[in-house]
């Protein structure tokens, strides 16, 4: 495990895995070694956070002239992320936002992997979807444990959402990815972390609005 020299901020974490994305297209391309500034152009951003963000995730020395390692800050940041890890995960919620997070391939890239979903349509019990099987509600914590599922996606109507997180962690899971538009309530030791598209649209909106009235 590699020691970080520097504490990296939230802002420093979601850019990772723009890193990463353009450190493997390095990769594929047979590409060895990147300056860090190369990245940083990559992400119009300064050199120096570049250099800051990868001293926090990577003990990797950079080489004179050419630069980082490739493979080894993709394995350094992969590692920092959990990306190395099997990150299995159980949705709730197999409506259309449910069924197009199970259809998304990308999350292998990510580490992570759907190994069953849920929901309370009796309709759906059995079937498999994206290679999926769909459980009950009432199979949610005997699957969960059987599986060691440890990552719970919630993909259901904000008013079923606390619900079901309550059976997440009765279930065992310790990390919750919420889709639904609601605040969710869980105890010490669990973690949350919220996609809200609503409040993504209204930074959105809340820009556009202000560019819109400067360029009048």
């Amino acid at each position: 495990m590699q020691q970080a020299e520097h504490v990296l901020s939230v802002q420093g974490v979601k850019r990772l895995p723009y890193y990463l994305k353009f450190l493997k297209e390095l990769q594929s391309k047979g590409i060895p070694y990147v300056p860090a500034a190369a990245i940083a152009d990559s992400l119009e951003i300064y050199e120096v956070q570049v250099r800051k963000d990868l001293a926090a995730v990577s003990s990797l020395p950079g080489k004179p002239r050419v630069g980082f390692s490739v493979d080894g800050l993709i394995a350094d940041i992969e590692h920092f992320l959990g990306y190395d890890c099997a990150n299995t995960a159980a949705l709730v919620g197999v409506g259309h936002l449910g069924k197009a997070l199970m259809s998304y391939n990308g999350f292998a890239d990510y580490g992570l992997d759907i190994a069953a979903a849920f929901d309370k349509d009796p309709a759906l019990a059995g079937q498999r979807i994206h290679g999926c099987e769909v459980f009950p509600m009432e199979r949610l914590e005997t699957a969960c444990r059987e599986r060691n599922l440890l990552i719970g996606i919630i993909a259901t109507p904000a008013a079923d959402a606390q619900t079901v997180c309550d059976a997440l962690v009765r279930a065992g899971i310790r990390a919750i990815w919420n889709f639904a538009h609601v605040r969710l309530h869980v105890p010490e030791g669990v973690l949350v972390q919220n996609e809200d598209m609503a409040v993504s649209f209204a930074l959105l909106s809340s820009r556009l609005a202000k560019t819109l009235r400067e360029n009048e």
